[in-house]
């Protein structure tokens, strides 16, 4: 095995607290998950909330992927910190580009994706000549080329521009869960895919406190921008309240339980899960952080209660599914909660945002509630 090849790789003596660049990464993502929800509030309708969904898509298979090579490579290797900054840039370019993405921007979105794509995979390849881990990174590389292929057409056939880059999107998230096979080079072994438990839960957990951070954001410079009346004061504590929620949700439990979990479990199994299930929980908040900038801008007027309840369903349910792919079991309070939602929502929408605003922070106080007994005298 080449000593170069080694020192590029991460070890299990390794720290897995996230480096200096890795959380300066994280600043691009800030921004694109405001630019997100601009978009997603531009058009509300069916149309704009799949093509806000696919935008999205993209941009947070470039953070996962990131945080994958960080999980795998070590960030002190100098490779690795150029890698790092180049995606840092890579997602402001992306990010700058999205409120026209599917528009005038498309070639800088798709260009600065595709770039930190491929770039990536063809520096780790070069890195790991020699070493038998650089399999993963060429089949890797070949699954990036083809989805490539696909967004780059979308950038030339604009009438086809969103299915040519759903399908991209498409072989992008099905490769981790089947282990990007290649004709010669089989599939990927578990061993080849391991992740570093308590290194990717902290990644996750910290976006995901990103995201409040966003939420929280967009509810302040709304709130200073309407004026500081009694219902846009009552609409924002009760979008700091959501947040508060949405964050003790997301750690009791199985949020603490992340970690031992991902180094027990098959990586393409719950490592890609995970990924996914992540990318639920993020919508959730980028559609409840749209949501809080209507009730707080408007709390009087009546009217897109579904706007508003369709963020914290979102995350309940992708933070249920996670639970269950951790513990192999549902957990009653949330399952309950989702429905609970949808019925505030419709005996609400024809009432002022406040009212729906209410309703669904009330159903995610109980269930918070709900699970932080059940934690407590069912501790898992």
């Amino acid at each position: 095995m080449s000593t170069r090849s080694e020192r590029v790789l991460r070890h299990r003596e390794d720290p897995v607290s996230a480096s200096f660049l890795e959380l300066f990464f994280d600043l691009a993502f800030v921004f694109a998950l405001s630019q997100l929800a601009a978009v997603l509030l531009a058009d509300l309708s069916i149309v704009g909330v799949l093509r806000t969904a696919l935008l999205l898509g993209a941009t947070w298979w470039l953070w996962t992927t990131t945080a994958w090579m960080t999980d795998w490579y070590t960030p002190q290797a100098p490779v690795v910190r150029v890698l790092l900054v180049g995606a840092t840039l890579g997602g402001l370019f992306m990010a700058v580009a999205l409120p026209a993405a599917l528009d005038g921007e498309a070639a800088l979105f798709v260009g600065a994706y595709v770039s930190v794509n491929l770039v990536r995979s063809v520096f780790s390849s070069l890195a790991l000549r020699g070493h038998p881990r650089r399999r993963r990174s060429l089949r890797i590389l070949a699954w990036y080329a083809v989805s490539s292929v696909f967004w780059l057409a979308g950038v030339w056939l604009p009438a086809a521009r969103v299915p040519l880059w759903a399908f991209a999107l498409t072989v992008e998230y099905v490769g981790p869960g089947t282990g990007w096979p290649l004709p010669g080079l089989g599939r990927a072994r578990r061993e080849e895919l391991h992740l570093t438990g308590g290194h990717l839960s902290e990644r996750f957990q910290q976006v995901f406190v990103i995201s409040l951070g966003e939420l929280i954001l967009t509810a302040g410079v709304t709130y200073h921008r309407s004026g500081t009346g009694a219902a846009h004061t009552v609409a924002f504590l009760l979008t700091f309240a959501t947040a508060v929620l949405l964050g003790l949700l997301y750690v009791t439990p199985a949020g603490r339980s992340l970690g031992p979990a991902l180094e027990r479990a098959d990586p393409t199994r719950l490592g890609a899960a995970t990924g996914y299930l992540h990318l639920a929980m993020i919508a959730g908040v980028v559609a409840t952080a749209a949501g809080a900038e209507l009730i707080i801008a408007h709390p009087d007027e009546p009217g897109t209660a579904g706007v508003i309840v369709a963020g914290p369903a979102l995350f309940l349910a992708g933070r249920l599914l996670l639970s269950a792919a951790i513990h192999r079991r549902l957990s009653w309070t949330r399952l309950a909660g989702l429905p609970a939602i949808v019925v505030a929502g419709l005996l609400t929408r024809d009432h002022p945002l406040l009212a729906a605003a209410a309703a669904t922070t009330g159903v995610l106080l109980v269930v918070a509630v709900l699970d932080y007994r059940s934690e407590i005298f069912n501790p898992r």
